[in-house]
């Protein structure tokens, strides 16, 4: 057999993870796998509201947690996808041939939505740009001065705390449409409150934004609240690239995936985390690195399997909890059923900070760990929710 030629796209949580595994995997095969980034430095995007809280994280370098495994890196941007050619065309020119390419290219917070948001708000894309808002953060503390965090999903809520608790002169102001927390528990959710209460976070729920100014938020009911810088965490867009190539994708533009997450329309192609419309029996996955890192594991797993002539089985699924960091100090998990609606369990205070800790810092030593072994990344494969996707 030929050299097989394996691209993968991406190297957040899931491309990291399925480079490294699928290196293990198939290190007594003729392989050659390939990994395309942007930048050097991994992003650990569970912690992105602690940079632009202020916070300096660890400084990962992607070779290096590729080091030993045989995985080439190539910096740049991918820029198109020649599905006829089955290449991979990088910063406009240099040009990766593949034969298996696995997608992971990520999502992003969409600016797009609302007027105002992409020239005027602030978002978590991006490490440089979350510490650029830290350096304004601390000068806007230094006036007195407000912050609105425009969403009420978890990213806002932690991004909210954090901000609140390492910078005291502010005022902050979540905007949501819906009740903050309102995936997680009645019990929960009260204590979520609680804490965002004691840190002293304003919250406008129930009113959409309108419109992003320079020295305010405009809600749907005319309202202004006043806010120096505006952090924007709602709104998800992922990369157009899948749907230029003519790979088929959703209405949002993730890659049709069948039950064995390879593309419907382009089987050599396999799409993995935030960038696949991965469906169980109770309903479709949605991103997140708990269900992300799974993926990511399946597909290296399987890939490996595929070139050996073995089975495949499809891909299980279910949540397993909801972890929310509420500042450095405190954290509520709510432990979910697989279809990650509430479940009867929560973990709050100093336990659940340790849980939450637990959760944000696997992700780098698992890369590290799986260079040797086959680590297990999935809590949940969500039992009789998911026996019907099987």
């Amino acid at each position: 057999m030929n050299t097989q030629r394996i691209v993968i796209l991406g190297a957040g949580y899931t491309g990291m993870l399925a480079a490294v595994r699928l290196a293990r995997r198939t290190r007594k095969l003729d392989t050659k796998i390939t990994v395309v980034n942007p930048s050097a430095r991994f992003t650990e995007r569970l912690r992105m509201h602690q940079i632009a809280a202020g916070q300096e994280l660890a400084d990962h370098r992607i070779p290096v947690l590729l080091a030993g495994t045989g995985v080439e890196f190539v910096q740049g941007w991918a820029t198109s996808i020649d599905t006829v050619g089955q290449r991979v065309i990088v910063d406009g020119a240099a040009a990766l041939h593949y034969d298996t390419l696995v997608y992971a290219l990520g999502s992003s917070t969409d600016t797009t939505i609302v007027p105002g948001a992409a020239d005027r708000a602030w978002t978590l894309n991006d490490p440089r740009a979350a510490h650029r808002f830290s350096e304004h953060l601390a000068a806007a503390e230094a006036d007195g001065g407000t912050v609105a965090v425009c969403g009420g999903g978890l990213t806002g809520i932690e991004a909210a705390a954090e901000i609140a608790e390492n910078h005291r002169r502010l005022k902050v102001t979540l905007i949501s449409s819906t009740e903050p927390g309102a995936m997680m528990g009645e019990q929960a959710r009260a204590y979520l409150n609680k804490a965002l209460d004691r840190l002293g976070v304003a919250r406008e729920i129930g009113n959409a934004v309108t419109k992003v100014l320079p020295d305010a938020v405009e809600l749907a009911n005319g309202e202004l609240v006043p806010a120096d810088l505006t952090l924007w965490t709602t709104g998800v867009r992922v990369s157009p690239l899948a749907a230029q190539a003519g790979i088929e994708t959703d209405a949002r533009g993730l890659i049709v995936v069948d039950p064995t997450l390879r593309s419907v329309s382009h089987p050599n192609i396999r799409a993995i985390g935030d960038a696949a419309a991965v469906r169980q029996a109770w309903g479709q996955v949605h991103g997140t690195c708990q269900s992300g890192m799974p993926t990511a594991a399946y597909t290296a797993d399987t890939i490996a399997r595929a070139l050996r002539g073995k089975k495949v089985e499809p891909f299980r699924f279910g949540y397993f909890h909801q972890p929310v960091s509420l500042g450095r100090k405190d954290a509520v998990i709510q432990f979910a059923k697989a279809d990650d609606t509430a479940g009867r369990f929560y973990l709050t205070g100093r336990a659940a900070v340790i849980y939450k800790e637990a959760v944000s810092s696997s992700p780098v030593p698992t890369f590290k760990m799986s260079k040797k072994m086959t680590m297990s990344v999935q809590l949940s494969k969500g039992g009789e929710a998911t026996r019907a996707t099987a």
